[in-house]
């Protein structure tokens, strides 16, 4: 039996180093079979990303901040290009400003939380927009959520509106793009250490929290997520569509 992603072709968003989500959703879904395409977000970046997208043999590598139209337009015309249609896209992107991020909800600037909305949901809106004449047969559109967009979450701050924003787009996006056979899902993985994860405040009682209440008990990975990364953009979830699923030990299900 083949692989379960053999044949299919996937961009990953948001591959920082070797502990962020992105790159095991991205090594996931090249062991399952599929051709990666990935990106780096900056310069600075390349070198720790580039390495990793060598070791799965990715077709595709392009630098991609996603507030950069032109830099987003290359990329796409590449994949057009090289692959010319895409299966499935992974968009692990998030960011606030450190000030607004560690501050009140009710005291962040219009700036902060605009940039906030901008890059963590809004460039998902726009790469759906850009993926959707690639996906022809159909495809997986994939973003990264938390439990802090429906609860709240203590020191999550605007990032809770934020992902809310971002888990009501992938519903509206699920709907608008279904009869075209694109799927749209989110996942909301509980607390991982990642660098992106490391600018909360407290992030380490979150951990200990998740560890001492969840019904698994026990620390979670980026390795807990890439697999459900791979099952959305696969066959097998061909019908799952507009949905948050968790990857959290149980965590959101207590009160």
């Amino acid at each position: 039996m083949p692989p379960a992603l053999s044949g299919k072709r996937g961009l990953v968003i948001g591959i920082a180093n070797e502990d962020s989500i992105a790159w095991a959703c991205a090594r996931a879904c090249a062991e399952a079979g599929a051709a990666i395409g990935g990106t780096w977000q900056t310069d600075k970046a390349r070198p720790h990303v580039e390495p990793l997208l060598e070791r799965i043999g990715a077709d595709i590598r392009l630098p991609l901040d996603v507030t950069d139209e032109t830099q987003m337009q290359a990329l796409f015309d590449a994949l057009a290009a090289r692959w010319g249609r895409l299966d499935f896209l992974v968009h692990s992107v998030a960011f606030a400003p450190k000030a607004d991020l560690h501050g009140r909800l009710a005291d962040s600037s219009c700036a902060g939380f605009l940039q906030a909305m901008d890059v963590s949901c809004h460039s998902f809106v726009r790469l759906a927009q850009r993926a959707e004449p690639l996906m022809r047969d159909g495809g997986s559109l994939v973003t990264m959520s938390y439990l802090g967009a429906s609860e709240v979450v203590p020191r999550y701050n605007l990032m809770g509106p934020v992902k809310a924003a971002l888990e009501s787009a992938v519903r509206y996006l699920a709907a608008e793009l279904g009869p075209s056979g694109i799927r749209v899902n989110a996942i909301s993985p509980g607390p991982i250490r990642t660098r992106a994860a490391s600018g909360l405040e407290d992030f380490d009682a979150l951990v200990d929290d998740s560890v001492r209440r969840a019904p698994l008990r026990r620390p979670l990975s980026i390795d807990d997520v890439g697999p459900l990364c791979a099952f959305l953009a696969g066959d097998g979830a061909r019908a799952i569509t507009g949905q948050t699923l968790y990857v959290d030990g149980g965590y959101s299900i207590l009160n």
